[in-house]
This record gives structure tokens, C-alpha cells and sequence, in this order.
């Protein structure tokens, strides 16, 4: 839990500022973050120096898994993060290959699921992960990544969190996940969650016991109309100790989070938190 503090004291006393020009504003900036999730303890790495809503972030990644490529999807499995994307951005407004109201294109869970390739075909990523793993294999090369630099054109936004390897030793299933940017007031408790919460789950229906999850992040920055904010009330709290995430144990296979599972399937015990703080989102 001390580990994100840490993150956010090291950007605000450390941090350079950027311009960004995707949202016309600047971001206070370090470059190289790395954080560890003990998944084989089950210290769910949810924030308590605020009040976190940890379900968006299992019912996007669960969405992702599925492939979804529309943000009334997401919003009906209890996700309303991408409605900004897919319909308040102009430059994706304006984008001819948008296909309407909720239109997201080809982003995240759609190119870990259906890659495609030059011959017409197409590439599911992540059912050759679960296939593999299942029979105890790991080729070196258990990687689903979200990010296709020749399809970039086709979404509403590149993607962020971006490539998830998984190492077997033994009988025990590690992930590394790599992010290229982070919005560390906002968006990192959802990636944090979403980390943890994929070799969870990934662990459970391969048959193997969960380690340690590794988030590299390469840009963490907190936007200027945040800062405020984290420096004088999130970074004055003490945080509570890790709550638990509990899944469903019936969740037995990659169809079953194809079909059944919703958030009823997933139990956080002991979350203490302090009140919410209610950040700019920056789109």
C-alpha cells in the first residue's frame, strides 16, 4: 500500500513539467516506475488513503478479456470509463472509421482477441495464453499485447496499459505488465487492481497458484489540476492495511469469463478507506 504513496511523493517532489497535447494541459512527470502486487497473499492493492471503486476496474478488464469494442458493453457489465472516449473525443468524433454512439474501434480487448492479420485471419492472443498455461507451458512467449502502432487510426485511443507476459516456475504463475502512461491520481488504482486481478484470475482457470505480479511503468505523471489535491489531502492520510479480493471458485475456465461471470462473482473484505476525493479527468 506504501508503495503508490511513495510513487505520488516521488512525482511531486521530484517531477518535471510536460505538456501534453492530447489534453492542452501540463503533467508533473517521472520516468521509470516499478510496482510489485503479493497475489500469492492476497494483499489487494486497492487505495484507503481514498475511497476506491474497485468493481469499474474488474468489469473493464473484463470486458477487455471479452473482446468488447463499444461502451454500452461496458457500461452493462458496470463500466463507464470509456463512455468519454468513445463520444467526447473530437478527434475521434471526426475519425470515419467510427461506427457510431459508443463506438470505441479496434482498442485493447479487441486486438488482444482478434489481432488481425495481412492474410484476412486474425490472432486470439490471449485463448493461446490460457491454452498453453493450462498444460503447463510456457514458451517465453505467453504475451498478450494490446498495442498495434498500424491500427492506431482505428480507436479512440492508443492504449496505456499495453502488454501482460506471464512466467510459469514450477507450478506457480507470475505477470508482468508494462504501461506507457499513467495518470497516477485516477487511473493507477484501476491498473493496479486490474494487475493483480489478472493473474488472479489467470492463475485460477489454468490450474496453477498465483506469485507475484511486476507493473513497469515508463511515464507516471499527475496533471496540474490534480496536484493540488494529492499534495495537501490524498498524501496527508495514512493509509489502512491491504484488503482481500475473493473470486468466485466456480469460475473454472476462459468461457466461463466469456459468459456467466459478473461483478456478483467477485467479494473485497476488509477495505477501510478514508473519503473520497474527486479528481479532474482529463480527456
Amino acid at each position: 500500500m506504501r508503495q503508490y504513496l511513495d510513487l505520488c511523493e516521488r512525482i511531486v517532489n521530484e517531477g518535471e513539467w510536460v505538456e501534453n497535447k492530447r489534453t492542452g494541459k501540463r503533467c508533473l512527470t517521472v520516468i521509470d516506475a516499478d510496482l510489485t502486487y503479493d497475489v500469492a497473499n492476497n494483499e489487494f492493492p486497492l487505495i484507503t488513503t481514498r475511497k476506491s471503486f474497485w468493481k469499474a476496474a474488474i468489469a473493464e478488464f473484463l470486458c477487455y478479456i471479452r473482446g468488447y469494442d463499444n461502451a454500452a458493453d461496458f457500461r452493462a457489465l458496470g463500466c463507464k470509463t470509456w463512455d468519454a472516449n468513445a463520444n467526447l473525443n473530437e478527434d475521434w468524433l471526426n475519425n470515419p472509421h467510427r461506427k457510431g454512439e459508443d463506438d470505441m474501434g479496434r482498442v485493447y480487448g479487441v486486438q488482444g482477441r482478434s489481432w488481425q492479420k495481412p492474410d484476412g485471419g486474425h490472432v486470439d492472443q490471449l485463448k493461446k495464453i490460457v491454452e498453453n498455461l493450462s498444460k503447463g507451458i510456457d514458451d517465453r512467449g505467453e504475451i498478450m499485447s494490446f498495442y498495434n502502432p498500424g491500427e492506431f487510426h482505428m480507436g479512440c485511443l492508443r492504449p496505456c496499459m499495453h502488454t501482460h507476459t506471464f512466467s510459469l516456475l514450477g507450478d506457480t504463475l507470475y505477470l508482468t505488465s508494462y504501461q506507457r502512461s499513467c495518470d497516477v491520481p485516477l487511473g493507477l488504482n484501476f491498473n493496479q487492481v486490474q494487475v493483480f486481478f489478472f493473474l488472479a484470475i489467470m492463475a485460477q482457470i489454468t490450474g496453477h497458484k498465483p506469485g507475484k505480479a511486476y507493473h513497469k511503468i515508463i511515464n507516471a505523471h499527475i496533471y496540474e489540476d490534480q496536484l493540488e489535491l494529492m499534495r495537501d489531502v490524498q498524501l496527508k492520510r495514512e493509509p489502512f492495511p491491504s484488503p482481500k479480493l475473493h473470486i468466485n471458485p466456480d469460475i473454472k475456465s476462459l468461457e466461463d469469463l466469456e459468459t456467466w461471470v459478473t461483478l456478483d462473482d467477485f467479494k473485497v473484505e476488509g477495505y477501510q478507506h478514508h473519503d473520497p476525493i474527486k479528481y479532474p479527468f482529463a480527456v
